[in-house]
Parts: structure tokens; C-alpha cells; sequence
């Protein structure tokens, strides 16, 4: 990409976060994907039982891991798996939707991983999944179709197949 394209992402990004004014005319002309209904499911035993994962759409990746597509204008509809064990040195993030300059300092602030292992040790939740998964959070037109239809239904697959009562969701 070249270096001016990238310092105009960089400025936009910056302007969101740093005026709100900015983001809330933008979101004011955005037109969202409308759903019907709530998917919920009420919590059948005590969080202090539950297995937990992590589903974010931040662009958290480990850093052997190939990059979310920054260049597509619609995004990316992949999805990248984290394992709980990984270390910080080892995560990174992949995203130009969102200032991420603080979740790249600590990355607890998307990625919560250390303040669920905390949890833990303190009896406050149960087990952690041993895969957690990430998104990257921009997916529009075409692929936004592949996201509800193929990859938001296999991370959720892959999550009940592993025993998680409770996703975790953060955003970027």
C-alpha cells in the first residue's frame, strides 16, 4: 500500500477517535445490516462453572499468522484462532478501522485473555476455551454474506463442539 494511502487511513482512524463528531456524521449516513430478533441464550449454571472464549472483531492474530486483508474495501471474513496459552509477545493486531495504538500496548483492552485467566485462578469463572477466535471487524458488502452464512457459523460450531457455555465479544 502505498505510503500516502496509509497515512490518509491513519488520519481518518485518528480523526474517529479523536473527534466524535467526526465518527457520528459518518455513522449517521452508514446504513447498517438490519436482523431480526435477538439471538440470546439465557445462562443455564453459575459463571463460576462456565468455559469462556473470546470471539473479537479486532484483528487480534498471532503473528505467524496470516495478516486480515487491509486491502479489500469490504474487508475480510476470516477469522484467525488464538490459542489461550499464547503469549502477549506473540499477538498482534491487523486492523485500520480503529486506532488500536492502546490495545497495542496492552492488549487486554480487545483481547481480555490475561484478565480471564485471573478470573480463574479466583474461582470467578471456570475454564478457559483452548482456542479463542478474532475477526476483523470491517466486513462489508460481499463478504458480508459469507461472514453470517460461513465463517460466524463455524467459529460458532467450533466453539460448542469445545464446551464454551459463554462467548466473550469485544470489539475493535
Amino acid at each position: 500500500m502505498p505510503e500516502k494511502q496509509r497515512f490518509g487511513e491513519k488520519l481518518i482512524t485518528k480523526a474517529f477517535s479523536r473527534f466524535p463528531f467526526v465518527a457520528e456524521m459518518w455513522a449517521k449516513k452508514f446504513e447498517a445490516e438490519r436482523v431480526d430478533g435477538i439471538p440470546w441464550t439465557p445462562l443455564e449454571k453459575e459463571i463460576s462453572r462456565c468455559k469462556i472464549g473470546i470471539v473479537t472483531t479486532a484483528g487480534v492474530h498471532l503473528k505467524n499468522q496470516q495478516p486480515f486483508d487491509m486491502e479489500d474495501v469490504d474487508g475480510d471474513s476470516t477469522f484467525r484462532e488464538v490459542p489461550r496459552d499464547a503469549s502477549k509477545s506473540e499477538i498482534t493486531i491487523t486492523h485500520k478501522y480503529y486506532d488500536h495504538t492502546d490495545a497495542d500496548r496492552d492488549i487486554n483492552i480487545v483481547f481480555p485473555i490475561n484478565r480471564l485467566l485471573e478470573m480463574k485462578e479466583r474461582g470467578e469463572i471456570g475454564e478457559l476455551a483452548e482456542f479463542h477466535y478474532s475477526f476483523m471487524g470491517h466486513i462489508l458488502g460481499r463478504h458480508l454474506k459469507t461472514l453470517v452464512e460461513e465463517t460466524g457459523p463455524e467459529v460458532a460450531r467450533k466453539l460448542k463442539s469445545a464446551g464454551v457455555d459463554v462467548a466473550l465479544l469485544t470489539p475493535g
